[in-house]
């Protein structure tokens, strides 16, 4: 019996739509691991480097679009109002050096679900994805700090993106 339950507050064609791309993101995640792993090679030497390197790009983009590394101009330009719908993220905190958000739903953890993952496959997976994150902190000059995931078992997502 799975421990994680990911259940969306809000729910309607549109956020459903949206959901389901992210959702084929991480089937693809799961299943370029899954082959790799065939070939001996592990979810996190393949997974950490490649998906570092996608939130590092991404990263980038985002300082060049919001014109500042100030962790404000991260808010404004990746949560937002239609992210926190489909993620059911609550912002907590939004200064230039902190950014605290807490997310209710994640579309990749529903799809690992889908998949049948186990919930110690969906952990990996989870903190592998959170990668990416790590890399967009690192690209405003700071760090991203992870506390409780719906991954492991909790009701929410702890994100903090610290300067």
């Amino acid at each position: 019996m799975s421990k994680i339950t990911n259940v969306p507050k809000r729910n309607n064609f549109v956020l459903k739509a949206v959901r389901e791309t992210l959702e084929h993101r991480a089937t693809w995640l799961y299943l370029l691991l899954k082959e790799g792993e065939k070939k001996g090679v592990k979810w996190e030497d393949l997974g950490y480097p490649a998906v570092k390197a996608c939130g590092n790009i991404h990263g980038k983009k985002l300082v060049d679009l919001s014109g500042t590394s100030s962790l404000k101009g991260l808010k404004k330009k990746l949560f937002t109002i239609p992210a926190q719908m489909v993620f059911g993220m609550k912002i907590l905190e939004s200064t230039d050096n902190k950014l605290s958000i807490d997310f209710g739903y994640c579309p990749l953890v529903a799809a690992w679900q889908k998949l049948g993952c186990t919930d110690e496959e969906i952990e990996r997976l989870c903190d592998i994805a959170m990668e990416g994150d790590r890399g967009i902190a690192e690209s405003f000059g700071g760090k991203m700090e992870l506390g409780g995931t719906i991954a492991k078992g909790d009701k929410k997502c702890q994100i903090r993106f610290i300067k």
